[in-house]
């Protein structure tokens, strides 16, 4: 079978998770030809990433402007899009109008103009889009979709879901491009995707009605402030006033995040360490979310981004039983070491309670890697052989919009004050 060819744009954080599998585990399977970015320096890196660390040929390098020559020397099956979120839809669209198919990182996009656009060029175009919901494939959350297909606690009615951010790889979000809410959509977007996704994914249904609230209350300097702080900065590196901030991420420290970020700055003057107390914070650090869904069931949400511990709980109520999910995971800053450790397990509990029978906890077999155990069966799918999936966790662009749209409107009612009908936003047909 010949393999498919592929080129990605946007060489930052999240690249590496997909030009690594391609370099190694799916060399049969997969080609990669070449890089798309607005950065030389930060697309040479990875580069030598390749060549170095994997053993892969030198891919051919483009700057944005150069997108359409790109696809016409390279040839491409698809398109893998890893660039900032607010571009995610550009190149998204114009990849199919070129001919290929699309594979985007989450968020699909970050607004409701946007989505359509996306959802006009599928229809206009016929080609595909597939959105990597890597959580989708974390045995733990495929046994919940089970249970609840199966019938284990009847029709479900009401979901509850926390998530909590700790003071790590929550605070990164407020060091980045994501504190600026036209470039990432703010949490409720950028993160909150996975989280939305999950529940439509899980109950088998889609958003309905939405009705939201949400403020910056721990980050950002006006907050800081307020609990007495003095001191104060506008990035971490080589700055003494950062030197023994818990919350200061110190560039020159890590040779990976130098390379990609630090040693790149005099092209884009992109800072990836900015101080999370500063100025200029526009997402929401504390966020609380009520929907309804298309079935009837009630989803009562919550997302704080400063918390001691990284993970979530959920619970499944429904009308022959409930259904309880408490997991724990390793915390991280994003880019900065093992790919494997983002988003890794510690601790999971999935606990069943039946009506008039004991509760007895659910066995769940450990996934290996990222996002519990979720990133390498993600990755197989996209790239490699796999197999018949009674669960249909491969996302399209439909899931991607589904998912993307609850925090849409979210975001639209924390404006507004007032509920959303996700109808009102997008037309699918």
């Amino acid at each position: 079978m010949k393999p498919k060819r592929y080129v990605l744009v946007g060489t930052g954080g999240r690249a590496e998770f997909f030009y690594s599998a391609i370099a190694t585990q799916f060399k049969e399977t997969a080609v990669l030809t070449a890089f798309c970015d607005i950065n030389r320096t930060r697309m040479e890196y990875a580069n030598k990433r390749l060549t170095e660390k994997y053993g892969y040929p030198s891919v051919n390098l483009y700057a944005p402007d150069q997108f359409d020559r790109m696809i016409e020397l390279e040839k491409p099956d698809a398109v893998i899009v890893t660039s900032v979120d607010r571009t995610h839809h550009t190149y998204i669209i114009r990849a199919m109008e070129l001919g290929c198919d699309a594979i985007t990182e989450k968020p699909m996009t970050v607004d409701e103009k946007k989505c359509q656009e996306i959802l006009d060029a599928v229809r206009r175009t016929g080609r595909q889009v597939r959105v990597t919901f890597n959580y989708r494939y974390a045995p733990h959350h495929t046994k919940a979709r089970e249970l609840i297909m199966n019938g284990a606690i009847g029709q479900v009615h009401s979901v509850h879901f926390e998530w909590l951010l700790n003071t790590m790889h929550g605070a990164d979000y407020f060091r980045r491009w994501h504190r600026d809410k036209r470039n990432s959509g703010g949490l409720l977007v950028h993160k909150s995707t996975h989280h939305f996704d999950l529940v439509n994914f899980w109950i088998g249904s889609q958003p309905d009605e939405v009705f939201a609230y949400g403020d910056l209350l721990f980050y950002g300097r006006e907050n800081a402030e307020k609990r007495g702080e003095t001191r104060f900065y506008d990035r971490a590196t080589g700055n003494p006033a950062a030197q023994d901030d818990p919350f200061a991420l110190h560039l020159d420290r890590n040779e990976h995040l130098k390379a990609m970020y630090l040693d790149a700055e005099h092209e884009d003057g992109y800072r990836r360490d900015q101080s999370v107390f500063g100025d200029g914070i526009t997402i929401e650090d504390t966020m609380g979310v009520l929907v309804r869904y298309k079935n009837n069931a009630i989803l009562t949400y919550s997302l704080n981004a400063y918390m001691p511990w990284e993970g979530y709980r959920i619970a499944f109520n429904g009308n022959k039983g409930r259904l309880e999910m408490t997991v724990v995971e390793q915390s991280y800053v994003n880019s900065g070491g093992d790919k494997s450790l983002e988003g890794a397990l510690k601790d999971k509990r999935i606990v069943l309670f039946p009506h008039w029978k004991p509760p007895y906890e659910i066995e769940v077999e450990e996934g290996q890697g990222g996002h519990g155990g979720g990133d390498p069966v993600l990755l197989n799918d996209i790239f490699g052989t796999p197999a018949p999936d009674p669960y249909r966790r491969a996302a399209n662009h439909v899931d991607g919009a589904r998912s993307i749209l609850t925090g849409i409107a979210a975001n639209r009612s924390i404006r507004t004050g007032m509920a959303v009908k996700v109808d009102d936003l997008v037309k699918f047909d």
